[in-house]
């Protein structure tokens, strides 16, 4: 009986311990396996009996369930054998498609390569014909200037050589008979130098020859219309026939002088700048030797008269001549700020970047090296006023050439007046153009850089006059132009918008902020208005990469100040009556990524974490309330170590007392929780103290 009670007890135990074998982890089938050794000395056996009997049992579910699934087994066997027949036939057909599509490809292969020989063939021919196109009418110029040269006709030679050269040879700059061009056009124009120099000296001499024949005939002239007496006529012909004489020999010369002149800046005006100085300065002092010669009066006779008020008269017709100048100039000023795309130039070969330099004095080493397409960093404004300067100083040459002065004078009427225009015009319109609406933060670095170039620019408009009056820039009386204060003002006006038009786009932003002031927990992300408003400040800051270190430097600096002061202020807002403390840390993560940016360095050149610095009254105010550590705010306040030293103590209580507010508002049954209840009068206690601390900086100030 013992025995069997002993084997009925076994038995339960024994299937317990094969349902823990089938469904529990490999890794605990050695503690199950072990139990069977730790019970009875037959259990091994019975348990072994009981397993085979498992095993049975399993064995015949599986024939069954093979049973059930052989038929569909069979079934899936003998519809592949079918479908292996029509697989087959469709490979058969498949391959038999592919060789009649093979052979019916290779004829229209073989016309198709006709047609691509055809084309490229047309394609050659076409090519060729516009070559041709391009050299014909080099060639056709370069022979009309040999025969201009054979025939005497050099101001017409030196106009065909500006147009081969502007226009017909950069075309074919890379054939070899261009560059042979080329390269004889100086030997050319020092010939036509050398013919018109000996030409000028020749008509010099014909024009002191002739001088006393003139003098002569204006003479005759006047004593045939005088009709006093004989001995009036002896007393007064001394004086007076000299006296014509003078006036009549000069009136013809200054005509032929007023006409050759004009036939020489007709002639120079497309040669080179050195060539036409020489004719000039050349002409200048031979009839300066002239005049004196024929002016010189006899030991006899001086004459005495003074011209002086006429002079003066002259002088402040100029003056008004040059306002009417100044006057025009604004206009074209404005005109050309009006079409400027404020935006670098750009080039795509050589030609476009020779013909940028030809119109503005730019040099960088490092912009030539770059391949194209490239830019320059001014935009299309600069070389266009660069320009028109240039052309106020002719115009304005053109009046004070005839005063008479001597060329020192004309040299200084020159550059107060070139001073005038950029002080008072260029500047004005440069001012003017800052402060329109339309004119953006990008289009305001575009100026600081134009301004820049302009100034540069300012010693090219210096040799410019050097070279029109031949008056050194060291002689001790010559006036500088003032291009670097009028430039420099107009930097400081347009980096004085950026900053302002900086700042009214982050209060744009700021604007859009939307928080639930008391929402119980924070979204756990910054939020999306502060995160645009970063990208967009990066971004800015890209352009300003251009600008002077310094400039970007305090914009950047500006506009960090001016949202931790925005940040600061939307706390602190009167209107806002209750915050939570999920508010808090939600306005805390948007600090944090206002900090991230700072220490991104988005414009270089900042020491350490100073941009960082910006934020540092905000850092300070949250971390005391995130962490709500008041006793040692208030135990270390005013001393120079306190580690919420920027925190004002007025600041605290104005927050803490919307934190209050909110706490009462939200927890209607806090006196019923001991923990609400404690942090509800720790809040009191710490407002109380914050009171006191307040109104003794008040009594004290």
């Amino acid at each position: 009986m013992a025995e069997s009670s002993e084997g009925l007890g076994t038995v339960p135990e024994h299937e317990r311990i094969l349902q823990e074998i089938e469904s529990t982890d490999t890794a605990c089938v050695g503690p199950t396996l072990r139990s069977v050794y730790d019970d009875q000395p037959n259990a091994h056996k019975k348990f072994m009996e009981k397993l085979d009997a498992c095993i049975r049992n399993h064995d015949k579910e599986i024939e069954k369930m093979c049973n059930f699934h052989h038929q569909g087994f069979v079934d899936a066997i003998t519809e592949l054998l079918k479908v292996r027949t029509d697989a087959e036939k469709l490979k058969v057909q498949v391959t038999d498609t592919n060789r009649r599509f093979q052979d019916a490809g290779k004829e229209v292969i073989g016309h198709t390569e006709d047609i691509i020989r055809c084309r490229i063939q047309q394609r050659n021919i076409t090519t060729v014909v516009e070559k041709l196109q391009l050299c014909l009418p080099v060639l056709e110029m370069y022979s009309k200037l040999k025969e201009q040269m054979s025939t005497k006709r050099y101001y017409s030679a030196l106009k065909t050589m500006e147009q081969l050269e502007k226009v017909y040879f950069p075309r074919v700059s890379q054939y070899r008979f261009c560059q042979l061009m080329i390269e004889n056009l100086p030997k050319l124009r020092g010939d036509i130098k050398e013919i018109s120099m000996s030409d000028l000296k020749d008509f010099l001499e014909s024009i002191r020859k002739h001088s006393d024949k003139i003098g002569e005939t204006a003479m005759k002239q006047a004593q045939h219309q005088k009709t006093f007496s004989v001995s009036l006529q002896k007393q007064n012909n001394v004086k007076f026939g000299k006296n014509r004489f003078i006036n009549h020999d000069r009136i013809p010369e200054e005509r032929n002088e007023v006409v050759f002149k004009q036939a020489l800046e007709e002639d120079d005006e497309n040669e080179e700048e050195g060539d036409k100085e020489t004719f000039e300065n050349y002409y200048r002092k031979q009839r300066k030797k002239q005049a004196r010669l024929v002016l010189q009066p006899q030991s006899n006779m001086g004459y005495g008269f003074l011209v002086n008020r006429l002079f003066e008269l002259l002088c402040e017709i100029r003056d008004q001549y040059n306002e009417t100048l100044l006057k025009k100039w604004t206009g074209v000023f404005r005109d050309i700020f009006e079409e400027d795309n404020y935006s670098p130039i750009p080039i795509v070969n050589e030609e476009e970047y020779k013909s940028v330099i030809s119109k503005f004095p730019f040099q960088d080493p490092d912009l030539e090296k770059q391949p194209f397409p490239k830019k320059f960093p001014m935009s299309q404004s600069v070389p266009h006023i660069y320009i028109q300067v240039k052309e106020f100083i002719y115009a304005s040459l053109k009046f004070s050439e005839s005063l008479h002065r001597s060329s020192t004078e004309i040299d200084d009427m020159l550059r107060k007046s070139t001073n005038l225009l950029l002080t008072r015009t260029l500047s004005g319109c440069l001012l003017n153009l800052i402060r329109k609406p339309h004119i953006g933060l990008t289009e305001l670095v575009q100026i600081i850089i134009n301004t820049t170039h302009l100034e540069q620019a300012c010693k090219y408009l210096e040799d410019f006059i050097t070279n029109i009056t031949n008056i050194s820039q060291e002689t001790v009386h010559t006036t500088r132009l003032y291009g670097l204060s009028t430039f420099k003002d107009a930097r400081h006006a347009a980096e004085g918008e950026i900053y302002t038009k900086l700042n009214q786009k982050i209060d744009e932003f700021v604007q859009l902020a939307d928080y639930d002031w008391t929402m119980s927990e924070p979204d756990g992300r910054a939020s999306g208005y502060l995160m645009d408003l970063i990208n967009f400040l990066r971004s800015i800051f890209q352009v300003f990469t251009h600008l002077p270190g310094k400039v970007a430097q305090t914009a950047c600096m500006s506009a960090c100040q001016h949202l931790s002061t925005s940040l600061m202020r939307m706390l602190l807002d009167s209107e806002l009556k209750q915050i939570s403390m999920g508010a808090v840390q939600q306005f805390n993560l948007d600090v944090i990524q206002c900090e991230l940016f700072a220490s991104s360095e988005p414009v270089p050149g900042f020491q350490g974490d100073t941009l960082q610095l910006a934020f540092i009254d905000l850092r300070q105010l949250l971390d005391l309330f995130m962490v709500w550590d008041w006793s040692t705010y208030l135990a270390d306040y005013g001393q120079p170590a306190s580690k919420y030293l920027r925190v004002n103590p007025n600041t605290a209580l104005i927050l803490l007392e919307k934190m209050k507010d909110t706490s009462k508002k939200n927890n209607i049954f806090a006196q019923f929780r001991k923990n609400d209840r404690d942090k509800q009068k720790l809040i009191e206690t710490v407002v109380k103290q914050l009171r006191s601390l307040v109104n003794g900086m008040s009594q004290h100030t």
